[in-house]
């Protein structure tokens, strides 16, 4: 079969490239072409655009960037109509996707999408689009089976969640020689997640560090991004309680006593990693107050969102500040607050299924397909 995947984000390159993976198992005859990263490209098969080539985020930066989306939408299409897949597959990134999806579903390809929009949050009648454009839809999230099916009347597959098999397959690391190679010392770790795009690191690292001096018994390690040049973050390691790694997230995570971190999927990858954290949050007082407008969520997190109840505590917009940062992260590095973490981090890992997320969409996909 000849599948072309496309995957915009970071996180998507890495699903999909364990969707490719899957599916190389279940058939021996699979050929791709990609949108997507390096880690697809390990994979095999034709990497068409890079990510980087294509993230484009907030309003302001996709205005500006309007006639680059919309030739990238056109020389997608002409891509596809070449290569003539047996089946699209879309990995999240739904502001490009489902425009190529409604034009594909017209051309008579099959449309398969795996990791859903985020459309429970918000821009929620996206679901007439998807309900129209999309074939198979296949779900991560436990609660995404139930928007679906009992709130909008569509079939779902939940399939597990990718990042329990991301975190299982990766090779241990040795905590002294990753101590060694990162010129780290003998105290307890904190990690700081501070995000992926540099508005955002600008923003969440600076409230992040205010905290520093607060435990000099901890050493705080930043985890840079992958989307970002270490050159950036050099200007915020001021402290000699402060250090860097690079793209080695869950290498870090794995080795970290605690954790602050900013809202989005690593909230979750932490979690999984059995790390007790601080959830954060913070943008422009413009931003926050239309976000509160379109978001109509309780909680930030996907930790607290999947079990439904505050586990993490969510330091929001006015919240995110030295003194609440410092009474939170003191009250996980040790004590009760610490505790009820790790057992709700169990409950949350049964809740999202087990391992097998890839392997079950590869075969649900190849078997459609049959």
């Amino acid at each position: 079969m000849k599948y072309y995947i496309i995957a915009g984000e970071a996180s998507g390159d890495l699903h999909a490239a364990n969707l490719m993976k899957a599916l190389k198992k279940t058939d021996a005859n699979a050929e791709f072409r990609f949108w997507g990263g390096d880690l697809m490209q390990n994979v095999g098969g034709t990497l068409v655009k890079h990510y980087k080539e294509l993230a484009f985020m907030g309003f302001f930066e996709v205005v500006m960037n309007l006639r680059t989306i919309a030739k990238n939408l056109s020389f997608c299409k002409k891509d596809i109509e070449a290569y003539k897949p047996d089946c699209l597959i879309f990995i999240d990134y739904p502001g490009f996707n489902m425009r190529i999806a409604k034009w594909a579903k017209i051309e008579g390809f099959k449309t398969h999408y795996y990791i859903s929009p985020q459309i429970w949050a918000w821009k929620e009648n996206r679901i007439t689009a998807i309900k129209r454009d999309v074939d198979k839809m296949y779900v991560i999230l436990p609660f995404e089976k139930e928007f679906y099916e009992d709130k909008h009347g569509m079939p779902v597959t939940f399939v597990g969640h990718p990042l329990i098999d991301a975190i299982a397959d990766r090779t241990p690391v040795d905590e002294a020689d990753f101590r060694k190679t990162h010129q780290l010392n003998e105290k307890p770790i904190i990690a700081l997640l501070p995000g992926s795009r540099k508005q955002e690191i600008n923003k969440m690292l600076t409230g992040m560090l205010s905290v520093v001096k607060t435990f000099s018994d901890y050493q705080f390690v930043i985890a840079g991004a992958p989307s970002q040049d270490p050159e950036f973050y050099s200007s915020f390691i001021a402290n000699e309680n402060v250090y860097f790694v690079e793209n080695c997230t869950y290498d870090l995570l794995s080795v970290s006593h605690a954790a602050l971190v900013t809202s989005g999927t690593a909230t979750l990858e932490t979690a999984l990693f059995k790390v007790p954290e601080v959830v954060c949050y913070k943008s422009s007082w413009i931003s926050y107050q239309i976000g509160r407008q379109l978001v109509k969520l309780k909680f930030i997190s996907l930790v607290n969102l999947i079990l439904n109840k505050e586990v993490v505590t969510e330091l929001i917009q006015g919240d995110f500040n030295t003194e609440r940062i410092a009474k939170e992260l003191s009250s996980i590095l040790e004590g009760p607050v610490r505790e009820a973490q790790f057992e709700a981090y169990h409950e949350l890992e049964t809740k999202l299924g087990g391992p097998g997320a890839s392997k079950n969409v590869a075969e649900l996909i190849y078997n459609s397909l049959n």
